[in-house]
């Protein structure tokens, strides 16, 4: 009959779920006829409404832990990120710190963190559960996030990942725009397992994992406690070429002019050229000068600055910053959890959760460069900065003035070290509640829970410098001869004449930011059967929760005011709260036809109340063929960073007027528009990394968005029980989301070139920039509001088989894919961003295609699986390239291609190993065959998009586990 037909296919995709396969279809029982009948129902994330079809009307991804552990990686960030759906998100080859400053969202730059990023949408937009409960977003040191680190959940105490891949507002508030990520730990854990794990780049960054969990209990009780202990060691990029030893035209090729041979940029005024006792930089004679290299005695002969020591500054000196830099970020992980449930009825169970997680930290980026003088263009202390002609260390015997003839000096003294950033990071988790069942009707099963989260970290910085002091230091030597412990300072001497030990004590500071992000809640949720239609049950479901939101950032005092040579950034403490309430139903219309709806309402201290909608369709108009699709209104509050944060970027932003190594224009429809912002025919611009500042908006409103998704699932009988096949389905799903007010900044890079193609001055989008005497770019401000709209949409490609049992093992197969039609965002002043389908840009790329194939076998005790991961080609815009010469933009080539990458990773294992049942023993290789990423001219720090792209070389590891 058909509808034991459904039921039994309900049961094959309930089974698949549960061993964690892509496709929500693929059976694992032999005897699901007989079992269709006597079906429990199940909540499957998307729906909080218990039912018998685990093929709902939205589609959900579902990892188990055997398909976790086939990874062969031992995070969830890890392996979040390589699902074919994830885009760019923070991991731990970000070695972020010190070189970006603080994004304009306020949520600082997470370092040592990982995010997951949906649909290339952000993470942000993506909403993180732990048991169907909201997880608390990271605190990162250097501001208040609204992205959850992922990483805060350890390995050992997950069953499986839900993958709700749809928008979901109305079913768990906001942020669930692009998706959910659904973490179900483990509950119903009997006996003991020891888990240990080592593993090896190829270049280093050894990573070691252990865990304990135990689990156990009574007839009313059982509890699961876990202890784990992850490390991962660094590798410097100095260890790959690319980095260590940069081809030209790389990003990290341009460099700094940030030189350990220092660099200066003045104008003397007894050599006039157009005027007197005054530089103009439009007309007079500026020197742009370096030490030769080797130099121990500085000479300087103005008339011929070329005679002494000195020579003109050219692209050939910058610094390539990267060797210093990481490729992997060290990280320690230590973990307790512990679950735990009581039945004080038959019909009322107490349950309890609780997790500690610690995280220790570290970024490293190159010993940091100091520029003082209004061309160092951080908006601050440094542009003020003189250099008096009594500096008995000033070889110029004038006196650099700011407020005349001083562009900057710049040095980099590698004799100070390496800047490191440490962070140490703790994760508590608490949530005590009562579950249970009514029995009235045909029951209904509700819960209530009450939940305190907070993370919180501390940021520690060495080897930075206070500003205030060094403009004490370059000042008049009198001056600072009357402040205890100030010297001279010498930015003059090059490597051949280091800075003293004592200079370096004076200017150097450690600095402390720390952070702190609270939630609480407390929510309660009943769903059960409303009323029968034919011979099903009309099901729903409804549930209130509050929640209260505490930020707090507190940056090192030198930062706040301004002295610290690193980045300004403000305090923030604030908190705010939001009450909602939520139904939800799904009604059997047809025999064949199932149709559910769900609506939710908002009501936030902050900007007022959202209502958000959905609905949906399942059809199942023959035995082996499901239809689906939803439509869903979707919201986004704007989190306490993005309300309150105000800092500064860093922003790596090419001026098209005169980049770094390539004086000029960019193009020649931008050469009038340069010169009316007094950047001429031969301006360069003096440094790469351009400050802008950046910050919060309380005014904001939230982020709305429609998504639709439609669906077919098929699982042919004809492909059961064959010679060939035991079980064949397949799964087509597209995806359309829209977003309108998405709240962001302004695109510099594409203001700036709007702004120069519509004649540099007097437009809307010229109002932001503005440019010093000599033409290098005034540090802009770039605040947060709801400027723009995003579209993207796409089709998810999903394929499994299971072959039968041959006397030499059983096959299996499953292929995942991806690809994204299109990706376009459009700001409130019609500017297109550069971010789109098939380009690479700001260190992020947006791939045609993103495919998963994994192939096993298994004999026995025995398995192997093979998975290979492709990505697409993508190009790169050599107008934001900061060097003319450079391969693959020669020319006048308009793009450069990033090759499409194909990474192999294979893994054996063995169950009851050497005949002692419970052991299990896994080793594999990831990227088998040691593929570099393709090498990104744009890209920072390492000259590759390390959130597209695997680490350089190959990674071994080797696992093993012991059940009892």
């Amino acid at each position: 009959m058909k509808p034991q037909r459904r039921n039994t296919l309900a049961y094959a995709i309930h089974a698949s779920l549960l061993v964690g396969l892509t496709l929500p279809l693929m059976a694992v029982a032999q005897d699901t006829q007989d079992q269709a009948k006597t079906l429990d129902t199940v909540t499957v994330t998307g729906t909080r409404i218990k039912q018998t079809n685990a093929v709902t009307a939205q589609p959900v991804f579902v990892l188990n832990r055997e398909k976790l552990e086939q990874t062969g990686v031992q995070t969830v960030g890890e392996i979040l990120q390589q699902l074919t759906a994830s885009g760019q998100a923070l991991n731990a080859k970000f070695n972020s710190s010190g070189n970006f400053g603080y994004p304009a969202d306020g949520g600082g730059i997470g370092a040592g963190s990982a995010q997951v990023d949906l649909r290339h949408l952000g993470s942000k937009r993506v909403l993180v559960l732990v048991d169907g409960i909201r997880w608390v977003n990271e605190s990162s040191a250097s501001g208040v996030s609204g992205s959850a680190d992922v990483n805060t959940i350890p390995l050992a105490i997950v069953e499986r990942i839900e993958v709700l891949e749809d928008g979901a507002s109305s079913i768990y508030g906001s942020d669930a725009i692009a998706g959910v990520v659904n973490v179900i730990t483990r509950r119903n854990f009997e006996g003991t397992e020891i888990h240990s794990y080592y593993g090896e780049y190829s270049k280093g960054g050894e990573t070691t994992e252990a865990s304990l969990t135990i689990g156990g209990g009574g007839e009313r009780f059982n509890a699961v406690f876990a202890a784990s202990y992850y490390e991962q060691k660094g590798i410097s990029s100095g260890d790959w070429e690319q980095s260590a030893y940069p081809t030209p035209g790389t990003g990290v090729r341009g460099g700094s002019s940030g030189t350990p041979q220092g660099r200066a940029i003045f104008c003397d005024p007894s050599r006039p050229a157009g005027s007197v006792g005054f530089c103009d930089p439009a007309t007079d004679f500026w020197y742009d000068v370096t030490l030769d290299d080797g130099t121990t005695s500085p000479v300087w002969n103005p008339a011929d600055p070329d005679a002494g020591t000195y020579h003109g500054f050219t692209g050939a000196d910058r610094f390539n910053f990267a060797p210093f830099n990481l490729l992997l970020t060290p990280s320690k992980r230590k973990a307790l959890f512990t679950s735990v449930n009581y039945d004080i009825s038959d019909n009322v169970r107490l349950h309890a959760k609780a997790l500690y997680n610690n995280r220790t930290s570290v970024n490293q980026a190159a010993p940091e460069p100091i520029f003082v003088g209004p061309f160092a263009g951080t908006g601050g202390i440094a542009d003020t900065i003189s250099i008096h002609e009594d500096n008995p260390y000033n070889p110029y015997g004038i006196t650099l003035d700011a407020n005349s003839n001083f562009g900057f000096v710049t040095k980099r003294p590698i004799e100070v070290g390496p800047r490191r950033f440490e962070q140490d990071v703790d994760t508590i988790y608490f949530n005590v509640g009562l579950d249970g069942l009514w029995n009235v009707g045909n029951g209904y099963n509700w819960d209530v829970n009450l939940v305190h989260s907070e993370n919180k970290a501390e940021q520690r910085f060495t080897n930075g410098y206070n500003v205030a002091k060094m403009k004490l230091a370059l000042g008049d030597p009198a001056v600072c001869a009357q402040v205890p412990g100030c010297v001279p300072l010498d930015l003059f001497g090059g490597q051949g004449r280091p800075m003293t030990q004592e200079m370096i004590d004076y200017i150097r500071t450690t600095q402390i930011d720390s952070s702190k992000q609270t939630l609480d809640l407390i929510s309660a949720n009943i769903t059960g059967d409303l009323f029968a239609i034919g011979d099903r049950y009309a099901g729903f479901a409804a549930g209130l929760e509050h929640r209260n939101y505490k930020g707090e950032f507190n940056p090192d005092p030198l930062r706040q005011s301004g002295e610290s040579q690193d980045s300004f950034a403000a305090a923030v403490s604030e908190d705010y709260d939001v009450s909602e309430v939520y139904v939800e139903g799904n009604f059997p219309l047809l025999d064949t036809l199932d149709v559910s709806a769900a609506i939710r309402y908002s009501d936030y201290s902050t900007f007022g109340d959202a209502t958000t909608g959905k609905i949906g369709f399942r059809w199942q108009p023959i035995e082996d063929l499901v239809l689906r699709g939803t439509y869903s209104e979707g919201f986004r509050a704007p989190n306490l960073g993005e309300l309150y944060g105000l800092t500064q970027f860093g922003a790596t932003l090419v001026d098209p007027c005169g980049s770094t190594g390539n004086p000029g224009p960019a193009s020649p429809d931008l050469a009038a528009g340069c010169l009316a912002q007094g950047a001429g025919p031969n301006f360069e611009q003096a440094n790469t990394q351009i400050t802008t500042f950046t910050g919060g908006n309380p005014n904001l409103e939230p982020e709305e968005s429609d998504s639709y998704t439609f669906g077919v699932v098929y699982a042919p009988s004809w492909a059961e029980g064959r010679a060939w096949s035991d079980r064949l389905d397949f799964e087509l799903s597209y995806y359309n989301h829209e977003i309108d007010g998405a709240i962001q900044a302004r695109d510099l890079q594409a203001l700036l070139l709007t702004c120069l193609r519509e004649g540099g001055v007097g437009t809307v989008n010229c109002a932001g920039f503005t440019r010093q005497a000599g033409g290098n770019l005034n540090p802009p401000e770039n605040f947060l509001d709801n400027l723009g709209t995003i579209e993207t949409d796409g089709l998810d490609i999903k394929v499994n088989w299971i072959g039968p049992e041959w006397g030499w093992g059983r096959l299996n197969a499953s292929l995942q894919a991806t690809t994204v039609f299109g990706y376009e965002a459009i700001d409130i002043d019609g500017n297109k961003s550069q971010r789109e389908v098939g380009i690479e840009v700001s260190d992020s790329a947006i791939p045609d295609w993103q495919t998963n194939l994994q192939v096993g076998w298994t004999l026995g005790d025995w398995n192997v699986n093979w998975t290979s991961r492709y990505i697409s080609a993508v190009d790169e815009a050599c107008s934001n390239v900061p060097v003319g010469e450079a391969p693959g933009c020669m020319g006048g080539v308009e793009f450069n291609t990033l090759g499409s990458t194909t990474v192999h990773d294979l893994q054996l294992g063995w169950r009851n190993a050497f005949a002692l049942e419970g052991l299990k023993l896994s080793a594999g290789v990831n990227n088998v065959f040691g593929k570099d990423p393709p090498v990104c001219l744009t890209c920072s720090l390492n000259g590759y998009d390390a959130g597209t792209y695997d680490l350089p070389g190959s990674f071994w590891y080797i696992s093993a586990d012991y059940r009892f």
